[in-house]
């Protein structure tokens, strides 16, 4: 008789607990997700060069085995013998291991150009880890089988589930977040991003252009005819994003190094087909009172407020796009109504036709933060942009001075018991709502439908006050019409956040005070 399993095997998610567990006391929460993802990084590449090594051997025996052309030509990493994960796991008890991984990801880049700049540099050794807890971390490392998740989002899934456990402890709730899989493929589903060239100005780990290149391949596109490119601020997040797209074999320009997108654009003359992004929610700070105020990005608009970010990210993402350009990306619920300096862009770009859909999506979405965001889809020339589509040619011209509104909020799966995602049909059946209300009138396949969405026309957005909140276009049945509850949610919410941030900082402010004074106090 077969005998029962002793233990239900651990999760990806659990085994990488595991692995942060073992550095508790030893390293700060915030370098947790960075110290894992190195490892697993080298991990995976071993795995991968493991296989290619085989196959060379099974097709030309041993007389190749170490020409780094024979690695490269299927997107495999050469690696030295002291570089692969056989050699560190052989010298995990040694007290010289943090030395010995450090040479092995210094190694593994000088040999492989696609992966300048994106390893740590003597990283493990200034942690000063001590050697049996991280030779404890790679016995957990060594558990996790990177190979049978290749077609995952390996890197972009790790970055995810660490932010979720310590967001809050690196005070970085509020935006700092990876961009949910089935949100990313809901936007490659609906603009299409076939040919041509893609852009994320806030790229984080490479999320966006991961989902993207599985689109273009799903469609059996080719990625020939794609060209990447990104930046983002974070030097650890930007060598996250160089490691997750180079073992993926995704050529991409995310800039010669880590800047701020405001303060330093590296891609000054872009002109992208594409532009897929999730920028920080609601940033305040993001320039001075006089900095950035007169620059070309804010061309015909008014400058963004210092307090709020969110139309300074929009209106850099319009300067980027081409005549024909196509733009989806997400923003807190916060700027479809805001008033002043926001709603004057927004007015602005209203009249300007740029606005083709607004999707508010599902509360739960996120691993750090529950609220219920919303999708935008900007469109630089509705009038006449034609796409094709397998053997069908799209004509936009009937809707451009209207704007789909669609309510998300009841449709997704529950993921991972806490969560909600879309489904592959879920995505199929919004993009198909949007596609067939992008084409021609004629065909009458796109109808107005209660609770899900609708059509706006620009003099219907005008007697709104330019308004872009769903429920105040797509019919509600038996709901009060005197009262918006989106809106009013939004605001208190908006409201209760800002006096929690501004409760919180003041504490800390007092508690520096006495502490400068030389007492402390305790909680």
């Amino acid at each position: 008789m077969a005998k029962k399993a002793s233990a239900k095997q651990k999760s990806f998610e659990e085994s990488l607990w595991d692995s942060a567990n073992k550095l508790r006391g030893s390293v700060e929460p915030s370098e947790y997700k960075h110290v894992v993802l190195s490892l697993i990084f080298l991990k995976f590449v071993s795995d991968t060069f493991e296989v290619r090594k085989q196959e060379i051997l099974t097709e030309h025996g041993d007389q190749y085995i170490d020409m780094v052309e024979f690695y490269t030509m299927n997107n495999v990493f050469y690696l030295p013998e002291a570089s692969r994960w056989s050699y560190i796991q052989k010298n995990a008890k040694q007290d010289d291991i943090a030395v010995k991984i450090d040479s092995a990801l210094h190694d593994i880049e000088k040999k492989n150009k696609a992966l300048a700049g994106a390893l740590p540099d003597n990283y493990f050794s200034r942690l000063d880890l001590e050697s049996n807890k991280l030779s404890a971390l790679l016995d957990e490392i060594n558990n996790i089988q990177t190979i049978n998740s290749q077609h995952e989002d390996v890197v972009g899934r790790v970055y995810e589930y660490f932010l979720s456990k310590f967001a809050l402890a690196e005070g970085k709730g509020k935006g700092e977040f990876y961009t949910p899989k089935s949100i990313v493929n809901l936007i490659a589903t609906m603009i299409e991003p076939y040919k041509g060239k893609i852009y994320d100005p806030c790229c984080g780990s490479g999320g966006m252009f991961v989902q993207s290149m599985k689109f273009v391949d799903s469609h059996k596109g080719s990625r020939k005819d794609i060209s990447v490119y990104g930046q983002e601020q974070t030097t650890t997040t930007y060598k996250l994003a160089k490691m997750n797209l180079a073992i993926r074999g995704i050529a991409a320009n995310l800039g010669a190094a880590s800047r701020d997108t405001f303060a330093k654009d590296q891609h000054l003359d872009l002109k992208a087909d594409f532009i897929m992004a999730n920028p920080p929610f609601n940033q305040k700070g993001w320039r001075g009172t006089d900095e950035l105020a007169d620059d070309p990005r804010w061309n015909g608009y008014d400058t963004p407020s210092t307090s709020n970010a969110n139309y300074a990210w929009i209106l850099h993402m319009v300067s980027k796009l081409s005549e024909n350009g196509v733009a989806g990306f997400i923003l807190a619920n916060g700027a479809l109504s805001g008033d002043g300096t926001e709603k004057a862009i927004r007015k602005a770009m209203i009249d300007n036709h740029l606005v083709e859909a607004i999707a508010i999506l599902p509360m739960k979405m996120f691993y750090t933060t529950d609220i219920s965001v919303t999708l935008w889809i900007l469109n630089r020339n509705k009038k006449s942009r034609t796409v094709p589509h397998g053997d069908v040619i799209r004509d936009y011209r009937e809707r451009e001075k209207e704007v789909l509104f669609i309510d998300l909020r009841k449709i997704g799966e529950p993921f991972e018991k806490k969560f909600v995602q879309f489904s592959e049909q879920h995505i199929q059946d919004i993009a198909h709502t949007f596609h067939s209300w992008q084409e021609n009138r004629s065909t009458n396949e796109y109808q107005n439908i209660a609770e899900y969405c609708y059509s706006a026309t620009l003099e219907e957005i005008q007697a709104k006050d330019y308004s872009l909140v769903p429920s105040k276009y797509i019919e509600f049945i038996n709901r009060d019409e005197n009262v918006d509850f989106d809106d009013k949610m939004t605001q208190l919410q908006s409201e209760f956040s800002e006096l929690l941030q501004a409760e919180a900082q003041s504490k800390d402010e007092l508690l520096n005070v006495f502490k400068e004074l030389g007492y402390e106090i305790q909680l």
